[in-house]
């Protein structure tokens, strides 16, 4: 096991609603890379499932509770608020990383400005070696990154992009939205997005979302509003398949070109125990 270091540059930022055996799972990867409890946030979102006991259990975590589910914008701007610290990384609960992520996530955006960073990520079954998989692609591919993209499942954010947008949006009714809210605000102001390959975790899919569909019985629903999310943007129609269809390409772009060059991409999926690269 690596040595805890303080790591005084980022503070993680971990909102939970159930899914207990995932937090725990999220939260031993991170002290296996080295990530000291004292710098990571866990926002307990009125879970019901042994979560509260768990982390109260934890000495070294921040830990706020909250009584009920206040969504996931409200929980990442009480956990980005809890540590001071000049980045704040926000992670969902049903992700592992590999050892020097962090590291290499920070000296990624440092090098190249970039004010908002999702690492590599593969989701599906973490059926292959974590750790074996992610030195040999992260050393492959840590030129490599895409400009202009984030996700939600983890991304890691300077303190300059709070100050000068402010935190992410509580409002219930953005549920499932509050990360492209939030990067569309950071786009607006002039802040650089990106993905880079020296940074890599595995998800598992969104575990979270998944359950609270399937307790309201609408597995493809969404969480929020949509037409709240695009009417507060002026999203039209037209907009909408313009930004649609400038990703896919741009997507294409990337995925052709990472491919080509390096024989794989920075986004993957596990499917029959194969990488899938997207």
């Amino acid at each position: 096991m690596n040595a805890l270091k303080p790591n005084p540059d980022c503070s993680i930022a971990i909102p939970v609603f159930n899914q207990l055996a995932y937090t725990r799972q999220c939260l031993d990867s991170l002290r296996r890379s080295g990530i000291a409890d004292t710098r990571i946030t866990v926002v307990n979102n009125g879970s019901t499932d042994g979560t509260r006991e768990f982390l109260d259990a934890q000495p070294g975590l921040k830990v706020i509770h909250n009584a009920e589910n206040r969504g996931c914008g409200f929980a990442w701007t009480q956990g980005a608020q809890a540590i001071p610290a000049e980045w704040v990384a926000v992670l969902n609960n049903d992700i592992v990383v590999p050892a020097q992520w962090l590291d290499n996530l920070i000296a990624f955006a440092t090098a190249h400005r970039v004010d908002i960073a999702s690492p590599a990520m593969c989701e599906g079954e973490l059926d292959y070696d974590l750790q074996a998989y992610a030195d040999q692609f992260m050393a492959r591919m840590a030129r490599v990154w895409r400009r202009g993209f984030a996700y939600g499942v983890c991304f890691m954010v300077h303190r300059r992009v709070f100050d000068a947008i402010g935190f992410f949006d509580g409002d219930f009714r953005l549920g499932g939205y509050e990360d492209d809210e939030f990067f569309r605000r950071a786009r607006r102001a002039g802040f650089t997005l990106g993905i880079t390959g020296g940074s890599y975790l595995h998800h598992f899919g969104s575990v979270t979302q998944k359950s609270i569909k399937a307790g309201m019985n609408k597995p493809k629903a969404s969480l929020g509003d949509r037409a709240y999310y695009r009417k507060k943007y002026g999203l039209t129609w037209f907009m909408r398949q313009r930004e649609r269809w400038r990703e896919k390409l741009l997507i294409a772009f990337h995925r052709s070109r990472e491919r080509s060059r390096y024989g794989s991409t920075l986004l993957s999926r596990r499917e029959g125990g194969t990488f899938v690269w997207r």
